[in-house]
């Protein structure tokens, strides 16, 4: 009877022991299952942008990537992330690397060439505004991303485009550097205007034809609202293309300072230049052109804008009437 009572009391621990055993194996395996899980989920990363209300879902840091913005490849060209295939049909010339063959030619900022794009394969697809109307047919053949600035809100929109590539391509801290950087000029150059009465003029020159931007536009938006010069005149229309004016109404209003988009340096090589067009009897009247502050700006940074380049360029523009 001793010998039964003590077979059972060991086979009792035996029965414990590997219920133990077990329950320690099944939570190696949870463990283990989670792990895996996390490392799968990190792997993806979820960006939502305004032309879709739902989150896009790609891989983290994707490898092969068309843009077709060149704010943005000027920012991925900074951050040294390799693109595979650009607009080639009209580069900046300080992208101009990136009209070599090795990459791939995806068509012109306003015609894309969909099917070069869906035959790549691409991990991630970035437009801009010039194809905000075509984003189904993008998603249609990757994850697409929309970035663009709002020139009524030029630096908030302009640090989400920066913070949004950054968690892409797990560059934080360069990305919060660049940022720093940037905010400490625009600080330094609005703390200069901010008791500036001189008055500013923006004219854009496009094939011997000139226009007018005020604040809250395409480029009233960063050197009035931003860098803080005061405007010549607040009721400028507000226009895609400016409000078209002519030489009476630059000598009238007279400004202090006139700053120069030359529009037709990117778009017509053979182009008549803006200084040309401008600096006529009347034009040279005015207190600007007097005291040698008009001041032409760099037109690529600013008609393709919204990088990392193109908005140092844009500060340094802006900063030239001091100098």
């Amino acid at each position: 009877m001793k010998k039964w009572s003590l077979f059972v009391f060991i086979f009792a621990c035996m029965l414990v022991i590997s219920a133990c055993g077990s329950k320690e194996t099944d939570k190696q395996v949870d463990k283990s299952s989670s792990t895996n899980k996390e490392a799968v989920e990190s792997t993806e990363i979820k960006i939502k942008h305004e032309l879709d209300n739902k989150e896009v879902v790609l891989k983290r840091k994707p490898e092969k990537i068309v843009v077709l913005d060149f704010g943005v490849l000027d920012t991925l060209d900074s951050l040294g992330i390799e693109v595979a295939g650009v607009p080639q049909n009209a580069v900046p010339e300080y992208l101009k690397k990136y009209a070599g063959s090795e990459y791939a030619n995806v068509g012109s900022l306003v015609e894309p060439d969909f099917e070069a794009i869906h035959g790549m394969k691409p991990d991630l697809i970035i437009i801009g505004d010039r194809q905000a109307e075509m984003y189904d047919e993008f998603k249609g053949i990757a994850p697409t991303i929309y970035m663009s600035i709002d020139f009524t809100n030029y630096m908030d929109s302009f640090t989400n485009n920066m913070e949004t590539i950054a968690k892409i391509f797990n560059k934080e801290e360069q990305i919060e550097k660049e940022l720093k950087e940037i905010n400490e000029k625009v600080d330094s150059i609005k703390e200069k205007t901010k008791n500036l009465d001189a008055k500013t003029l923006i004219v854009m020159v496009n094939e011997g034809k000139i226009s007018a931007y005020g604040p809250d536009s395409r480029y009233g938006g960063f050197i009035h609202d931003v860098a803080g010069y005061k405007a010549v005149d607040k009721d400028i229309e507000q226009a895609r293309f400016g409000q078209s004016i002519n030489f009476e109404y630059i000598t009238e209003k007279n400004p202090d300072i006139i700053f120069v988009v030359d529009r037709s340096a990117v778009l017509n090589p053979n182009h008549v230049s803006a200084k040309q067009v401008l600096e006529n009897e009347l034009f040279k009247r005015t207190n600007a052109y007097k005291n040698d502050k008009v001041i032409y700006l760099d037109t690529e940074a600013w008609f393709y804008g919204g990088g990392l380049q193109s908005s140092k360029k844009m500060i340094e523009d802006t900063d030239a009437y001091w100098n």
